[in-house]
């Protein structure tokens, strides 16, 4: 019997922030939109707080970023989901990799693989060259003390296994794509040193059990669909059915937005603005009607 449960709802669409500072436009960006596209299908949106960053995710944030969003209109369906209240669902994943024999420590440090790795791809990932990876079979490395890292194909022969060395997927902005793991990002983390679970490990199964269906996302992202597609893959978990990557959005000098741009915050952005102000920007942006997207979000006020 799985471990996981099933999903049956037709259209489930998410916003997961990381409560690491306040929402600028480009976040808002992607969260009207994510509701705009579930809504419009009849679907579910619900909202995932991304919080495994002990360092930097707050409490606070997380508060401040909901009230924002209810202050925008949109409102999200059922409670928020934690991540950092799910340790032992990614505890169960993590096994069942480790159980395949994908799974082995790694001790270097950024530093490390910065000077020995292959050039960088033109999107600025990092491709690791596979140092640590191991020319025997590694047991139980779930409960080793170490970085944990996930093979992509091609294996070592001591797996005696082939794997899909391309995964493929279709998004309905930038069409049908097939990303080879190997060439654009290398064998990728699972859990880290410190014990805090890795963005694509945690993403894959919550999307999985959360019943998403529909991923909207900034363009940054499209590797880690392929990578998180891919560990999806090997534990039997459903996929999503549909993903939208957006372009981002950039500042006057052409610079993708991020929390450094003060003016964009959300704080500012509410002393300037009323909702249909923001929502119209975006719009704007998005090439969409703001009136009609205003009439969906809002049906389930």
């Amino acid at each position: 019997m799985s471990i996981y449960s099933s999903h049956d709802a037709p259209v489930c669409g998410r916003f997961a922030p990381s409560p690491t500072g306040r929402m600028h436009l480009g976040n808002i960006y992607t969260a009207v939109l994510s509701c705009y596209y579930a809504r419009r299908k009849g679907g579910r949106w619900i909202l995932r707080i991304e919080d495994l960053d002990p360092q930097r995710s707050r409490s606070e944030y997380a508060d401040i970023l909901m009230d924002d969003l209810q202050w925008l209109g949109l409102q999200w369906d059922g409670e928020p989901q934690y991540q950092s209240r799910r340790h032992d669902i990614y505890a169960k994943a993590l096994s069942r990799l480790s159980a395949l024999g994908l799974v082995y420590p790694c001790r270097c440090t950024r530093a490390d693989i910065m000077t020995t790795q292959a050039p960088h791809q033109s999107d600025g990932h990092i491709v690791y060259t596979g140092t640590c990876r191991p020319s025997t079979p590694v047991h139980d490395a779930a409960s080793i003390s170490e970085t944990l890292r996930m093979m992509v194909p091609p294996y070592p022969n001591f797996l005696h296994k082939n794997g899909d060395t391309n995964i493929a997927f279709d998004d309905v902005i930038h069409g049908h794509l097939n990303v080879n793991l190997a060439n654009t990002c290398g064998d990728f983390v699972l859990r880290r040193r410190d014990g805090a679970w890795a963005y694509q490990l945690a993403v894959a199964v919550d999307d999985a059990l959360m019943g998403v269906t529909q991923v909207v996302r900034g363009e940054d992202l499209l590797l880690s669909t392929a990578v998180q597609r891919y560990i999806q893959g090997l534990l039997g978990l459903p996929m999503p059915s549909e993903y939208i990557h957006l372009p981002l959005l950039c500042n006057q000098a052409g610079q993708r937005l991020s929390k450094r741009d003060g003016a964009m915050a959300m704080d500012q952005l509410r002393l300037q603005n009323t909702p249909e102000q923001i929502i119209g920007m975006i719009c704007l942006h998005a090439g969409l009607e703001t009136e009609e997207v205003l009439t969906v979000i809002q049906r389930t006020q």
